[in-house]
């Protein structure tokens, strides 16, 4: 069964800088997940889970939401079924849990009922 592992979570000041990364250790074949379109998913407190950013197979093409646009980058290493979310300039809004997630397309339009497998996602948060 294809489940997604989420890490790098935590604590940190605004400004600062977290980098989530997720694996997914149940693809059992490699050109599963490079053919998989991924991104990362976001539910603050009391609020719906939401798309921050979605890459596709290849890493040709990436969205992001508005309200991270210049601060966080999203990267996917086919070679070792490893995506990542590089965060700089954190905001207290940007507090949530975060969770990675697949699309068995190889592009995804990053809405949260497109994706396929999930993560069971891992807390950011982020004081002021």
């Amino acid at each position: 069964e294809v489940h997604m592992v989420e890490s790098g979570g935590g604590s940190a000041q605004a400004g600062g800088s977290l980098r989530l990364s997720c694996t997914a250790p149940g693809f059992t074949l490699d050109d599963v997940f490079d053919d998989s379109a991924m991104g990362w998913y976001r539910q603050a407190p009391g609020k719906e889970r939401q798309g921050v950013s979605c890459i596709n197979w290849n890493g040709q093409y990436k969205y992001y939401t508005d309200s991270v646009k210049g601060r966080f980058y999203i990267s996917r290493d086919n070679a070792n079924n490893m995506m990542y979310l590089e965060m700089d300039n954190l905001k207290p809004e940007d507090t949530g849990t975060y969770y990675c997630a697949a699309d068995r397309r190889t592009w995804t339009d990053c809405k949260t009922a497109s994706m396929d497998y999930w993560g069971k996602g891992t807390l950011v948060t982020i004081s002021s």
